[in-house]
């Protein structure tokens, strides 16, 4: 006696996770934050420094959203 297996159909997952826009975001957000970090070796001025302020916040801020969003 053959026992013959059952072909099941093929899970559909809603994962996420692996969509590449969550990583080319996460890119982008490291270069904006390391432009940051480099502007702020640049001048000793109150107007680079808060650019340079401003963009750090900004890729952390956009890094931690994506971060979390993938974890969701």
């Amino acid at each position: 006696m053959a026992t013959t297996l059952e072909k099941t159909p093929p899970r559909k997952t809603d994962n996420e996770a692996n969509q590449t826009r969550h990583y080319v975001t996460l890119a982008i957000a490291v270069a904006i934050g390391l432009a940051g970090t480099f502007f702020r070796f640049v001048q000793d001025s109150f107007l680079i420094s808060t650019i340079s302020n401003i963009l750090l916040a900004l890729g952390w801020f956009i890094v931690f959203r994506v971060v979390f969003r993938i974890m969701k």
